[in-house]
């Protein structure tokens, strides 16, 4: 399975949180599937460690590549197609972070791994 990581669960994985579900836990540790993160929560997470609503071991330039190459976990680039299909999007959610990985999943047919299940309302599998 194609997995795409939501910020949080990335953020519950490398952290060995009790937040992270047992499935997403399971999904994630599965090495049958092909998980990816995307450069959006890397802007996101960098953003919230900036304005001090995320906490990290380390600096964030080193620390989540350092986290993706332990995990083996493959980097989603943004596309310009990604971004333009943010436009065709639904209004139904305003996180404009949340939004450009919902157009990723779409465009990459990827499931999202995500806690939020409201995000399915955009007709993408979500995984928690």
């Amino acid at each position: 399975m194609r997995l795409l990581l939501d910020t949080h669960a990335f953020l519950w994985w490398i952290t060995d949180s009790d937040e992270l579900s047992r499935r997403a836990r399971r999904l994630i540790a599965d090495g049958r599937n092909e998980i990816f993160f995307s450069v959006v929560s890397a802007w996101e997470i960098a953003i919230k460690s900036k304005l001090g609503r995320v906490t990290l071991r380390e600096d964030v330039d080193r620390y989540i590549p350092e986290q993706l190459q332990q995990n083996a976990f493959d980097v989603l680039p943004v596309q310009l197609h990604h971004a333009l299909r943010v436009a065709a999007l639904p209004d139904l959610h305003r996180d404009p972070f949340d939004r450009l990985l919902i157009a990723q999943a779409l465009s990459e047919e990827l499931a999202l791994v995500s806690r939020d299940a409201r995000l399915s309302d955009y007709k993408i599998r979500v995984l928690w």
